[in-house]
């Protein structure tokens, strides 16, 4: 038996050394017939005449290409047979190569997220790093900087741009003769002068020159805008959308999708921060009178405003003040508004877009002064005042009570205070803040703390009462030893790679490290469980929602380590967001998500942090993993912008996300809340547009629909 299957085996070994054979002399015979028909097409012009200048080297190099045929026929002996050594040397390197390369696509669809198909070749992982380089790569290799890469037009540089990376610009297979072009070489810089005008290409070799010519003969110059004449993009389909134009002060009128009869999504626009000052008054009532006014003659659904718990309880414990929100819920009603309200129980100031500053109660920073572990702590010792540690949250050590008690009795003051308006039907959601920026996170991210985009950021754990929690879990495992932090993390500003546990392969896919990872993940869940626990109870009848974060750097790399430090265990080999879902689930909570788009796949916010091609960053595929991780379990989610937005192409993007085009399951956003009233957005043209994109968000039609 073992015989005959060496035979086999050696068989099929033989079989595919022929067909490697076969396939290289075809290769050859394909090399030659290219060389002869390129050699033609340089004497040969494009208008079908000879030139005279060219005409008499005709004859000597079509008899030298006969000849060259002759003697590569299988009959004339011209082609050597090879020795059976070249031929296992062939195989043998044919077989490393295939190794290589299957090693180095496995490692790319782990760590890169690259979506390369299952046979793929080395051409397509090069492709797809010159894409993630920023490079434009046509279908037959042709490959040249875009143009974020390139200062302007210049020799050897082209300024063409694409709408992503992932987009290829087809070739013309059909080349077009042009009139009047000589094929000659030294010509072709004169023709690119002449007939190009803004349209650079890359350059041509003279093999080119045809292609070049159809491009340039289908291009018709209106009022200053370089269009693509209608017969070209036409038999391109959805691949015109890619294909590069030279002018890009004015671009083509952009395709939109048509939103009409879909379905009905309520708009929200989220109040000033400093709409209730520190006393809690309401500032400037007559000038938010006159802006919400304007929000209704263009059919806002409602406003969204913050509960300060500094606010509210800022003095003495159990001592409310809502005179200020009192005075605004009232106009509100009176605008026939439906009110998001969020609890929140943060301070406001220090992070991106706080242009205010509200601290916490003035009695919980007392008691933090004299014991600062009711604070997040990191490795360094450094405590984080921006919002109440989760070790406290069953500690009597606020004024014998308990985080969670405070908690409570904040939100049953709330319930009791305006329980007229809840009767009304005032309130559409009840918004439980759950950490910093009232997220449900870590604060892995302080910016008070020297952190900067896209650093990894630190764990906070290492205050008395998490350690403690931390050291009962290990006993629990009888691993004692691990009632530790890890000690190879780096620092807020490191990157992945620079650390032993972030790094590929790193220690946080070790025992220990699942183990930590898994217990700090779970605090952050158990928290939130809690919380809801007893808003259910205060605001039973009332929707009540949760707010989650988009932690999008470093999404492509294999630990996702800005999310693990704040709280998200969700590297490439687990989801870290089913387990929130099913914790939401439980208890029937919305939520609502905010992540913004990265400059490469929206265009818009190229100024709101640096360096994101050097992050692995990835908003998209982050917001597609936790949105579907919601509607999978059947709960409602809500949108939020993190950036200001006022154009069209942005709202388009916005409309896009909020309704899926062919979900199978109908599935859509509950509500969307725009970020925020300010003076910008009250100014004519910007009302203006974003009164259309309501009304699209309505599923109302517009006047001025592009398609």
């Amino acid at each position: 038996m073992s015989g005959e299957m060496q035979k086999l085996i050696g068989a099929s070994e033989e079989d595919e050394e022929d067909d490697m054979e076969d396939v290289k002399e075809e290769d050859d015979d394909d090399d030659e017939d290219e060389e002869k028909q390129m050699s033609m097409s340089a004497i040969v012009g494009v208008d079908g005449v000879i030139r005279s200048n060219c005409g008499r080297n005709f004859s000597r190099v079509q008899s030298k290409l006969q000849m060259e045929e002759q003697a590569g026929t299988p009959g004339s002996g011209g082609r050597r047979c090879r020795p059976l050594e070249e031929k296992e040397r062939t195989k043998l390197r044919e077989r490393n190569r295939r190794a290589i390369t299957a090693r180095i696509l496995a490692g790319l669809r782990r760590h890169g997220n690259y979506n390369l198909r299952v046979r793929a070749d080395i051409n397509d992982v090069i492709a797809a790093l010159a894409r993630e380089a920023g490079w434009v790569v046509l279908p037959d290799g042709t490959t040249f900087p875009s143009r974020s890469q390139c200062a302007g037009p210049a020799v050897g540089c082209s300024s063409v741009e694409t709408s992503s990376p992932s987009k290829m610009v087809p070739q013309a297979t059909q080349p077009t003769p042009v009139e009047g072009i000589s094929s000659c070489p030294q010509n072709l810089p004169d023709y690119n002068a002449s007939q190009m005008k803004n349209i650079f290409l890359p350059n041509a070799s003279l093999y080119d020159l045809p292609k070049a010519g159809l491009l340039a003969s289908n291009i018709a110059e209106v009022g200053g805008l370089n269009l693509i004449s209608a017969h070209v993009l036409s038999g391109m389909g959805d691949a015109a959308d890619s294909l590069p134009i030279a002018n890009t002060a004015v671009k083509l009128p952009e395709v939109e999708r048509d939103f009409t009869g879909s379905a009905f999504i309520p708009v929200y626009v989220m109040l000033p921060l400093g709409v209730i000052n520190v006393k809690c008054e309401l500032v400037d009532p007559d000038s938010l009178l006159k802006q919400l006014r304007s929000l209704k003659a263009i059919n806002v659904d409602g406003v969204s405003v913050d509960c300060w718990w500094g606010i509210v309880e800022a003095l003495n414990p159990l001592e409310y003040n809502w005179n200020g929100y009192r005075r605004l819920f009232q106009m509100v009603s009176e605008m026939n508004f439906k009110l998001q309200v969020f609890m929140s129980f943060h301070e406001c100031g220090g992070n991106v877009g706080d242009d205010v500053c509200i601290p916490l109660p003035h009695w919980v920073t007392e008691i933090g002064r004299s014991n600062p572990n009711i604070f997040f702590t990191d490795r360094e010792g450094r405590h984080n005042k921006e919002c109440l540690s989760w070790g406290v949250d069953r500690e009597r050590i606020l004024g014998g009570r308990t985080a969670l008690e405070v908690y409570f009795d904040y939100m049953r003051s709330f319930r009791v205070e305006f329980s007229d308006y809840f009767e009304a039907g005032l309130f559409s959601v009840v918004v439980v803040g759950l950490g910093p920026c009232g997220e449900l996170r870590y604060p892995s991210h302080p910016v008070k703390h020297g952190w900067r985009y896209p650093g990894i950021g630190e764990f906070q754990c290492y205050d008395q009462y998490m350690l403690k929690n931390l050291r009962n879990t290990a006993e629990a495992k009888r691993q004692s030893f691990w009632a530790r932090g890890p000690d190879n993390t780096g620092s807020y500003n490191s990157r992945p790679e620079e650390t032993g546990f972030f790094c590929d392969g790193g220690d946080y896919d070790g025992y220990f490290g699942r183990f930590f990872l898994k217990w700090y993940s779970q605090v952050l869940i158990d928290h939130g469980d809690r919380v809801f626990a007893l808003a259910k109870l205060v605001f039973e009848g009332t929707f009540i929602a949760a707010k989650l974060p988009g932690i999008y750097w470093w999404y492509r790399s294999a630990s996702h380590a800005a999310e693990l430090t704040a709280g998200f265990y969700n590297p490439s080999n687990r989801d870290g967001y089913a387990s929130i879902a099913a914790m939401l689930k439980k208890h029937g909570v919305a939520l609502y998500f905010s992540c913004p788009r990265l400059p490469d796949q929206q265009g818009d916010f190229s100024n709101a942090a640096a360096d994101f091609s050097n992050a692995a960053a990835d908003s998209k595929g982050l917001a597609w993993q936790l949105v579907n991780a919601v509607w999978d379990v059947d709960i409602l989610i809500a949108g939020e912008n993190s950036f200001p937005c006022h154009d069209r192409s942005t709202y388009n993007r916005i409309l896009e996300e909020s309704k899926p085009l062919n979900n199978p399951f109908g599935n859509h956003f509950w509500s969307y809340t725009y970020q925020r009233l300010n003076s910008l957005l009250m100014e004519r043209h910007n009302l203006s547009e974003f009164e259309r994109f309501i009304k699209r968000m309505h599923g109302e039609a517009v006047v001025d629909f592009q398609q």
